[in-house]
């Protein structure tokens, strides 16, 4: 009777830890071959919200998704991959390209200026940055395209948003 009791309390602890993390981690978007464009990719509807886009791309493969900003938000974005290998092998024209298309329609690659280490606790992986862009942000929706370049699936990460409450996406 005394071990099903302690056993309960460990499920209900672990529990409460697991259904706690998300709210202070960046809520995942898993993008797949359906979203093959932003157009088809599901769309965060409040971009300030921290979301974490993860898509596996190889070359050939495109993988796209939207966020909206309104008037006077701050647009950020970063570009992330794990560092493990294959991707952290890569170099800089191996790696996936990201493109982020705002709201008049300008286009601009997410340029790799870094391999900046970052352990993130709640999946206990290692990711490196590789692009951080923080701006002041245009009202309207904005297009992200992730684009495969080598002939290994590379797992792209893309962090949008910085505050870390509830968001929504739409599919």
């Amino acid at each position: 009777m005394f071990i099903r009791v302690v056993l309960a309390g460990l499920s209900a602890l672990v529990l409460a830890v697991m259904l706690a993390a998300p709210a202070h981690a960046h809520q995942p978007v898993i993008l797949d071959e359906k979203d093959s464009s932003p157009a088809k990719g599901p769309l965060l509807v409040d971009g300030t919200v921290s979301f974490a886009v993860y898509a596996t791309v190889a070359r050939g493969q495109e993988r796209g998704f939207r966020f909206q900003l309104g008037s006077g938000e701050r647009l950020a974005l970063q570009y992330l991959i794990l560092d493990e290998p294959p991707a952290n092998a890569l170099p800089q024209r191996g790696l996936p390209r990201v493109t982020l298309i705002d709201p008049k329609g300008r286009r601009s690659v997410l340029a790799v200026t870094e391999r900046t280490k970052f352990y993130e606790p709640y999946s206990k992986r290692t990711y490196l940055y590789l692009s951080r862009v923080e701006q002041n942000g245009l009202k309207g929706t904005y297009k992200v395209i992730v684009r495969g370049r080598s002939t290994a699936p590379v797992l792209a990460t893309m962090a949008v948003g910085y505050r870390e409450v509830p968001g929504t996406v739409v599919e």
